[in-house]
């Protein structure tokens, strides 16, 4: 059963991976990079501290970088405790299929899903019911993490894996959040 969900996902990474062609390959590379998505993070924040004031967004601010280094430690145990090859480096398949970007660490779950899915859950959960159409921020963490099937980094479970893991630790430091946010500034 194990070794049919397997297939499945290295048979579903090979589809996705192969939609993929040369001229759009700049493109994913520039979608997968952090600091190009900066212009969003410093918007995010502009209208984050219109509506809560300084205190406030500093706070959310600090819950969001401990949830980021959290989510991102657990990651790296995952990766390193399952050693699983991400597809640019196995070598059933990385000679057929696109290989865009080579990286040499560890597949399973993907940190770029966790991370964005992760923060995605936390801003939404705080802030829905203070921007219009906030929901819209989970097309950052869909887009973000197809870029790593595109360029051959990891398989469709590395990145679902990866979404369940982010959205659980997201809504559990929401939870945290709240309950300081009751406790220090009383709301």
């Amino acid at each position: 059963m194990f070794e049919k969900l397997l297939d499945l996902d290295k048979n579903w990474f090979i589809y996705l991976n192969g939609l993929g062609s040369q001229e759009y390959d700049g493109f994913w590379l520039f979608i997968t990079q952090q600091i190009n998505w900066l212009p969003l993070f410093l918007l995010l924040a502009y209208f984050t501290f219109k509506k809560l004031g300084t205190k406030q967004s500093l706070y959310l601010v600090f819950f969001v970088a401990v949830l980021i280094a959290t989510t991102d430690q657990v990651t790296n145990l995952f990766k390193n405790g399952f050693m699983r090859l991400r597809p640019c480096d196995n070598l059933q398949i990385n000679t057929f299929i696109r290989v865009v970007q080579v990286r040499h660490s560890f597949s399973f779950f993907s940190g770029h899903a966790a991370n964005t899915m992760a923060v995605a859950t936390f801003l939404f959960l705080n802030l829905r019911n203070r921007f219009r159409y906030f929901g819209f921020i989970f097309l950052w963490p869909l887009v973000f993490a197809y870029s790593r099937i595109y360029l051959g980094l990891h398989y469709p479970s590395d990145i679902l894996a990866g979404y369940l893991f982010g959205f659980l630790n997201g809504f559990l430091f929401f939870k945290l959040y709240q309950s300081a946010q009751q406790k220090y500034f009383r709301v």
